[in-house]
């Protein structure tokens, strides 16, 4: 009776979340949908361009790897599809809200749709990219971690970014650009754009480490991902 209430009793932890995973995973989708909007705008920097997205979307993939390192694959599967649901249900009713006729004497017609009327081919790309790069470094930081135990988490964060940025990169800009951009150009974009969101994640390396063992301590949990399935369509398996 007592291992039956002890099983018992560990499968309830498994299959809840506590308020901090919840926190987290709040602050990814805020992440997703406003580096939605903030991609609108252009930025030069120098001589390469940019859009606004980058100050943000890089935090979805720190939150990935925080969520991974500290509840596992598991949890952080869980995280990615909320958050891809909410960025999807964000974008719908954007799109909706842009088809709706304004009234009369509304006259921003042209910057509401600059910024809510994404194009159906930019979103499908964003959608797919953003689930293969998110799983891809789910996916490394929990291998990695499998191997390496304790140790080298500044190298699994940055190797799972690369990794995963790479697959969103690749994904996303022939998908969303091909036949309006060059495809001689498309290549720097991308080299570009994963430099970029890298460099992000190794200046923020020094908190992220800190959020990381905070997070261990506070909830009691180092997650080893030993003999789980990482078929990325079990959500409810935690």
């Amino acid at each position: 009776m007592t291992n039956l209430f002890k099983n018992k009793k560990m499968k309830q932890k498994t299959q809840s979340v506590s308020v901090l995973f919840m926190l987290f995973s709040i602050l990814f989708c805020v992440c997703l949908i406003a580096a939605n909007l903030l991609e609108t705008k252009q930025i030069a920097a120098g001589p390469i361009s940019l859009t606004g997205g980058l100050i943000v979307f890089p935090v979805s993939y720190i939150i990935n790897d925080c969520v991974c390192e500290v509840w596992g694959y598991r949890k952080a599967r869980l995280l990615i599809w909320t958050g891809f649901a909410m960025n999807f249900f964000f974008v719908i009713v954007g799109a909706i809200c842009d088809a709706i006729p304004g009234a009369p004497y509304w006259t921003n017609e042209a910057g509401f749709h600059a910024i809510f009327g994404l194009a159906p081919r930019i979103a499908a790309a964003s959608f797919i990219a953003f689930l293969f790069g998110s799983f891809i470094n789910a996916y490394v930081m929990s291998k990695m971690k499998l191997r390496d135990g304790k140790r080298r988490f500044s190298a699994r964060a940055i190797l799972s970014t690369i990794f995963g940025e790479s697959a969103d990169s690749i994904i996303f800009f022939p998908l969303a650009l091909g036949g309006v951009v060059p495809m001689e150009a498309l290549p720097g974009m991308m080299v570009g754009q994963v430099i970029l969101k890298t460099l992000y994640e190794v200046v923020a390396l020094p908190v992220t480490i800190r959020v990381v063992k905070a997070l261990k301590r506070h909830e009691g949990e180092d997650v080893y991902d030993e003999g789980i399935s990482y078929n990325v369509l079990k959500v409810f398996q935690l």
